[in-house]
C-alpha cells in the first residue's frame, strides 16, 4: 500500500516591514506588536519568524523571511550554548546572537538548538510553527 501525500515548500513568508526599524539581510527577524518584521532583540513577547532573506528599502512595505535551520552567534559565559542544549530552546540576545537562558524573563525564544559548530556557532531551528512557544 502507498499513499499520495501532498507537500508544499513553505520556507518563505513576507511580513510587513517597519519603517522605524530597518532590518538587515541575514538578521533574525521577529514580529513586533503590530505584526511587522523587526530585528531580533532582547525583550519579551517577541516571535522569531526566521532569517531575513531580502531586506527592503524603506519605501517597500514587506520583508522576505525564510524559516529553517541557521547558524548564528553564541552568547558567552553562563549563557553560552553547548552540545547539552541540543533539542532545547535558546533565546534572543540580538538580531544575530542567541543564549542558553531567558535572562531572568527578559528574553524571548529564538528557536530550538539543532547543533553547535566547531567554532562555537549555534545551529538554530527558527520557525514559529515548531512548538518553541508552547508551554508545558
Amino acid at each position: 500500500m502507498s499513499y499520495r501525500t501532498s507537500r508544499r515548500e513553505n520556507n518563505y513568508r513576507a511580513y510587513p516591514a517597519s519603517p522605524e526599524q530597518p532590518i538587515a539581510t541575514g538578521a533574525i527577524a521577529v514580529l513586533d506588536e503590530q505584526g511587522r518584521a523587526v530585528p531580533g532583540a532582547t525583550g519579551t513577547g517577541l516571535i522569531a519568524v526566521g532569517i531575513v532573506e531580502r531586506s527592503t528599502p524603506l519605501s517597500d512595505d514587506t520583508v522576505k523571511v525564510r524559516r529553517g535551520c541557521f547558524l548564528v552567534n553564541n552568547s558567552a559565559g553562563a549563557d553560552e550554548l553547548t552540545h547539552t542544549h541540543i533539542g532545547h530552546r535558546c533565546y534572543l540576545v540580538d538580531d544575530h546572537t542567541v543564549a542558553a537562558t531567558d535572562g531572568a524573563d527578559t528574553r524571548s525564544p529564538a528557536g530550538i538548538v539543532d547543533g553547535i559548530d566547531e567554532n562555537g556557532g549555534v545551529w538554530v531551528l527558527i520557525d514559529p510553527t515548531s512548538g518553541v512557544y508552547a508551554t508545558a
